[in-house]
């Protein structure tokens, strides 16, 4: 029999974390504070423990040096209502087993204790070097979800793959991972590789010496070699030109570049963060993007959600963007209840980056007042060129159509049965 702590101020949390330890077979402590937990370590000291971040008195996050202290590398389950980005890597650099949002099923957290059990949990003992994160804004399920797996890899050196929709914030999530890293003091440098031609790819990836080709008349250091001690962000990565792949997986495999017209190498360590909205694997098969760098860049994967799947942030983005289209000390304006429910049920097919220019649009319209309806754009019309890929087989292509449709028109206000006609 393995004993449980479970730590929260919800008695109704309490009760069913007791109920389901119970079903299985384990003995159950519950406490309503970090103080009173601590004080049943002397009595009882548990196999796991179920640990709420915020509580009255000392918080979870504060509790879990102290449990440390006091009993070793258990293992701790953390669970919130409030997660976001900062509490998500907080926990992971302070090794809690597990990230949990509330609400959760009684089956997520049965499978994590059951993990739990298993394990031999070890402290790192590291604390996270930045206190926040601008621009990733919202609580919902799937945005906790990214937080989560941001924390995660941030504090590993694995190569990330972030993939997702064009405007959804990939960028935003691969300045996180930087800044919550250990290479955090290191120099952060993105390129969009689609806004290179493949004569320039290498050039500008490897850099150059002087005579290397017409036109180089001076060396020039490659963002490879720019991104030594930090992290380098590969935007639009399915676009690499097929050459210059090839000298890519070789600087990340041997850590060194040899720039264009020079045979002696440079040694170079950074992280790379690549991103892409779209189908690497699919582009693997056709042979436009080699498979050994697919499987190098894609050790650790973050799928980052369209906005019209966590309609439940478009609020609090829209006030977010909102309060900073304001300069100075004045007060931003704001948005009437009808606005606000337009930009909840619009699709936005351009995601984050349209709600923003949305919001922008509409400040100016209103002219510092109230932002009605009226004040709005249009909402942007989606072609079927742009809903899916133009690589998509025609049958995921249908299926992905249908789906946008649907989408759009359960969004509408207009009565659903003409779905069915």
């Amino acid at each position: 029999m393995s004993r449980l702590l479970v730590v929260d101020d919800e008695q109704s949390i309490c009760w069913g974390l007791h109920e389901l330890g119970k079903s299985l077979g384990h003995e159950v402590v519950t406490a309503s504070s970090a103080e009173q937990a601590l004080e049943t370590l002397e009595t009882n000291k548990p196999d796991v423990i179920v640990l709420d971040v915020r509580l009255p008195g000392m918080d979870g996050l504060t509790a879990i040096d102290e449990f440390r202290k006091r009993i070793g590398p258990v293992p701790i389950i953390v669970i919130t209502a409030y997660g976001d980005l900062k509490t998500a890597v907080q926990a992971v650099r302070q090794s809690a087993f597990e990230y949990i949002i509330k609400p959760f099923d009684l089956e997520t957290v049965e499978r994590a204790l059951a993990r739990a059990l298993r394990s031999t949990q070890t402290p790192t003992g590291a604390t996270p070097r930045r206190n926040s994160v601008g621009g990733l804004v919202g609580n919902s399920a799937a945005l906790q979800e990214v937080f989560k797996h941001i924390a995660l890899a941030a504090v590993s050196d694995a190569s990330v793959l972030l993939c997702g929709e064009s405007g959804t914030g990939k960028e935003l999530a691969a300045r996180a991972l930087h800044q919550y890293s250990d290479r955090s003091s290191g120099p952060f440098v993105a390129i969009n590789v689609a806004s290179l031609s493949s004569s320039l790819a290498e050039s500008e990836l490897f850099g150059h010496v002087r005579g290397a080709f017409t036109g180089a008349d001076q060396d020039r250091v490659g963002l490879l070699v720019q991104a030594d001690g930090g992290t380098l962000f590969l935007d639009e990565v399915a676009d690499i030109p097929r050459a210059t792949q090839v000298k890519l997986l070789r600087a990340l495999e041997h850590g060194e570049v040899a720039p264009v017209g020079s045979g002696q190498a440079i040694q170079t360590n950074f992280r790379v963060v690549s991103a892409t909205h779209q189908d690497l694997l699919r582009k693997v098969k056709d042979g436009s993007f080699r498979h050994d760098l697919f499987f190098r860049l894609a050790a650790f994967r973050i799928d980052i959600p369209p906005l019209r799947d966590r309609r439940e942030d478009i609020r609090e983005l829209a006030n977010h963007f909102l309060s900073g289209t304001v300069a100075g000390d004045k007060s931003p304006p704001v948005f009437s209840a009808a606005a606000l429910q337009e930009l909840e049920c619009r699709t936005w097919y351009g995601n984050v980056r349209e709600l923003r220019n949305a919001i922008e649009h509409a400040v100016i319209v209103s002219r510092g007042g109230t932002i009605e309806t009226e004040h709005l754009p249009q909402p942007a019309a989606a072609s079927p060129l742009d809903l899916v890929e133009l690589e998509q087989p025609i049958e995921e292509s249908i299926v992905s159509l249908i789906r946008r449709w649907a989408e759009e028109k359960l969004s509408a206000d207009s009565p659903t049965d003409a779905i069915y006609e």
